[in-house]
């Protein structure tokens, strides 16, 4: 139990130096506000973001549009229909015995101001060591932002790679996130366990 436990800690404190050093560039937002962010709460318009509208954002964020870029849009599209709201962040994840994932980010919807959220969440992994990424978060069926700070488990055989770009489906009730990582992030527990999204950092992630 206690070389566990101190695997545990091993693996908090290298996602957090992976979270720490991936946040060098701010999150960008879709429209700024003069307030710092929207109080948690707001209403969330239901009016939604084409595959167009999604994938130029995707290819503004990542840097480059891809093939597997598109491909991985195509295909949530084609399951969940267009969405609602959208995530930008960043995310260190790591694995000693147990898998954790950290990230932080700015919710964004239309007509609404940039709400910044922040996410920790064990899963499975047997593998050592920690990675960066950045993460583009699909949004579904969301009413107000406070339905956001909740946990959201890992819809299980939903992960989907294509051309280094991998999407997988969290759910709770009718909301469903669609996260979209590129590169050495995707790790394969990505798909099994949760993340609690919440309005302060933590490194508790249970």
């Amino acid at each position: 139990m206690r070389q566990l436990m101190l695997a545990v800690m091993s693996t908090v404190l290298v996602c957090a130096a992976v979270v720490a050093g991936a946040q060098s560039e701010p999150v960008p937002v879709e429209s700024p506000s003069d307030e710092p962010s929207r109080a948690a709460g707001q209403p969330v318009s239901q009016d939604t973001y084409s595959a167009e509208e999604i994938v130029s954002k995707g290819r503004d964020f990542f840097g480059a549009t891809t093939e597997g870029l598109a491909k991985a849009i195509e295909k949530v599209f084609a399951e969940q229909g267009q969405p609602n709201a959208y995530i930008l962040g960043e995310e260190g994840s790591g694995a000693v015995i147990v898998g954790l994932r950290y990230g932080k980010g700015t919710l964004n919807y239309k007509g609404g101001g940039g709400l910044p959220l922040f996410w920790q969440g064990p899963s499975a992994g047997w593998d050592f060591g920690g990675n960066a990424s950045k993460v583009f978060t699909l949004v579904y069926n969301l009413r107000t932002t406070d339905q956001m700070l909740q946990r959201f488990p890992g819809v299980d055989g939903s992960l989907y790679v294509v051309g280094g770009i991998g999407v997988n489906y969290q759910r709770s009730g009718e909301i469903t996130l669609a996260p979209i990582r590129t590169g050495v992030g995707l790790r394969a527990g990505a798909s099994i366990g949760y993340l609690h999204y919440t309005l302060k950092r933590s490194l508790i992630p249970f």
